[in-house]
């Protein structure tokens, strides 16, 4: 697509890995990127990474962004990237949320998550994130 991001809204998929069944702050975040002039694409419950590495690619989206609580982030978090870039999608940003303990942030990074959020990080800093992190070129 030839599109540049000025000419329409930031897409974002919002996704949950894993067979955590919890969505409430995924829809919060869902419903805040909307208000910020943000195209949202919400996966639903219980997606697997390959699931969630095609719906970016079938939508087109300009950041990928996961909410995990599951405690399964070490495993499918970095699993999410490589499949995302075995499908061409590596310049996408990722970013995650949800229970993620500080200790494993580092080692999400360097598999390729481009930000981690906890609870309570104000609504603003991931706007601000993803507006920061999205390619202008996709």
């Amino acid at each position: 697509m030839t599109t540049s991001t000025q000419s329409r809204p930031l897409r974002i998929l919002i996704a949950k890995p894993g067979l955590d069944g919890h969505d409430r702050g995924a829809k919060v975040i869902a419903r805040a990127l909307r208000d910020a002039g943000m195209e949202v694409i919400y996966t639903g419950l219980r997606q697997t990474p390959e699931m969630i590495a095609e719906a970016a690619l079938q939508e087109d989206v300009d950041a990928v962004g996961l909410s995990i609580l599951s405690g399964a982030h070490k495993s499918l978090l970095p699993r999410i990237v490589q499949v995302m870039r075995e499908r061409g999608l590596g310049d996408v940003p990722v970013f995650a949320g949800g229970i993620i303990p500080n200790e494993d942030v580092a080692d999400l990074k360097s598999a390729g998550i481009a930000g981690v959020f906890g609870p309570g990080t104000p609504i603003a800093d991931i706007v601000s994130f993803i507006r920061e992190h999205t390619p202008a070129h996709h």
